[in-house]
């Protein structure tokens, strides 16, 4: 393989008509790979393309993701054993107990630098860590436990579980269906 003045000069023209280097390397075949075809463009300083107005096949539109539906958070405790904080699913009932109405806002008096945490606060990060105003979130959380039980609860979300639960919900819709039928 050899580029000769020839090649060089279809090789010009096929770039500036907006080919791929894999089409030209097609074109010039014998032995000319696709990236010998982009090292030769390098090497000719061969930059600026002309790009098609219309593309030549029309590319599959991608459907836009769904917006999934708002799910609950699932409440948890936690248990701690030695240096390990465990999240042990809450019953049902407590579960309603647990689940806040809202979002809890912190009060900017309750936020608190890295110099005045301490072991019983929660260690949430509230804004940007390169600006000044970055704090903690800094509420009580269990001794122990980097997060407070709201923050914990965002923070330790079991897939294996959310999965089984999923799963279970398809599964009742399922044979709510085929009682109907």
């Amino acid at each position: 393989m050899s580029w000769t003045d020839e090649r060089v000069e279809l090789l010009r023209k096929l770039w500036m008509d907006g080919l791929s280097a894999s089409q030209i390397a097609t074109e010039l075949s014998n032995g000319i790979t696709r990236n010998a075809v982009i090292g030769k463009v390098h090497r000719l300083g061969l930059s600026g393309r002309v790009k098609n107005a219309a593309p030549a096949a029309p590319r599959p539109r991608v459907q836009a993701p769904r917006a999934a539906k708002p799910m609950a958070p699932r409440p948890m405790t936690t248990a701690v054993r030695g240096n390990t904080v465990m999240i042990v699913e809450a019953s049902v009932q407590e579960a309603q107990v647990l689940r806040p109405a809202e979002e809890v806002v912190v009060p900017i008096s309750e936020r608190v630098t890295i110099m005045e945490l301490k072991e019983a606060m929660c260690r949430w990060p509230l804004g940007d860590p390169s600006t000044a105003e970055f704090r903690y979130c800094g509420t009580r959380s269990d001794v122990g436990a980097s997060y407070c039980s709201h923050h914990s609860r965002m923070a330790y979300q079991p897939a294996q579980d959310r999965r089984r639960e999923r799963e279970r919900e398809r599964r009742q819709q399922q044979q709510a269906l085929q009682a109907r039928m």
